[in-house]
């Protein structure tokens, strides 16, 4: 991870338009995936995180409590998207067979056929909103800067 010293002679308008521009460009691309994710398959922005995450994961299964922690969701938040998949098929619970303490989210059948044509429209969507306006080396320079932030801003 590379950090710069900041440069003193930026002016502080420029810099909060800066940060503005990148909040109003995330905003509104965001916008337009999950409100085409949505369209496509019904899922809601949290539901479609935790199934994704959940399809890339081994197993296509995860820790509860990790899982609720990765996606940012409160237990109690995060119980009621659990239920709503679980109740539509997508994902099940299951114990762990080494700590009873621990219950696993798991896709089932349908729920791995659902997130794995929601990854790929996820991705179809990306490349017409975000690689195509951008081209590669922009998106990659993009993805890096925005994990740059992550690590140096997380808690």
């Amino acid at each position: 991870m590379t950090t710069t010293t900041p440069d003193p002679g930026t002016d502080d308008d420029e810099i909060v338009t800066w940060w503005g521009l990148v909040i109003e460009g995330y905003l509104a691309t965001q916008d337009k995936l999950m409100g085409e994710i949505a369209e496509r398959f019904g899922l809601t922005p949290a539901s479609f995180d935790i199934l994704i995450r959940l399809v890339r994961s081994p197993d296509h299964r995860m820790p509860m409590t990790r899982l609720a922690g990765e996606a940012a969701l409160s237990s109690g938040g995060f119980t009621k998207v659990a239920d709503r998949l679980a109740a539509a098929d997508l994902i099940c619970r299951v114990p762990s067979p080494d700590d009873r303490r621990v219950t696993f989210a798991e896709l089932t059948e349908h729920g791995l056929e659902v997130a794995n044509r929601a990854r790929e429209a996820c991705a179809e969507i990306l490349r017409r909103t975000v690689l195509g306006p951008l081209g590669p080396d922009a998106s990659r320079s993009l993805a890096e800067a925005m994990r740059t932030l992550r690590e140096v801003n997380k808690a």
